[in-house]
């Protein structure tokens, strides 16, 4: 028995979903965000409640049912809300400056490294050394933000890099000199 798949799915006022055999649209105030699910579950809307549920029980049914109702929810929270990450530079002269919808990060290479923000997500640059990066799709919004990490990700030593606010790197300590 699911029990993230067979919680049900409130529709605050103000998002509209829309039903169609396994295809869902939700718009809301920030945007429409659609996805086509899988055949085998079944996604129902009853006086602005979502409930989800699947044709049997066999493991990849149960696997989907609830995956399926998390990424709905999650549809429905960015329509609203939105999602956003937070970034910060660590290092000396690491800093980030926002052209545009183009993120220009100086990270101790010798050229400068440009993000272009892809539909549907933006930048902001609030100090130089610490990035947000929001939007309505929270998939998109993590990989966009797991990219700009993977450019020069944290180093245990001196723990200079791009990382998210809420990590906490382990640092290492140094060779040891023989005394």
């Amino acid at each position: 028995m699911s029990r993230i798949g067979n919680s049900p799915i409130d529709v605050p006022s103000g998002v509209e979903v829309t039903v169609k055999n396994s295809h869902v649209s939700v718009k809301g105030s920030k945007g429409t965000l659609e996805r086509t699910f899988d055949d085998r579950i079944t996604i129902k809307l009853e006086d602005g409640v979502v409930t989800l549920s699947r044709a049997d029980d066999d493991r990849e049914s149960r696997s989907l049912h609830g995956l399926s109702r998390a990424l709905l929810a999650n549809m429905v929270e960015g329509v609203t809300n939105g999602y956003s990450k937070e970034l910060q530079a660590v290092g000396v002269g690491y800093r980030a400056v926002l052209k545009g919808s183009t993120l220009e990060l100086q990270l101790g290479f010798s050229h400068p490294v440009n993000v272009t923000a892809p539909d549907g997500v933006n930048f902001e640059v609030p100090e130089p050394t610490k990035i947000i990066v929001s939007g309505i799709d929270k998939q998109q919004v993590g990989q966009v933000a797991a990219d700009i990490r993977k450019i020069r990700p944290p180093e245990p030593y001196k723990g200079k890099g791009i990382r998210y606010s809420d990590e906490h790197v382990r640092r290492k300590a140094g060779k040891a000199g023989i005394t």
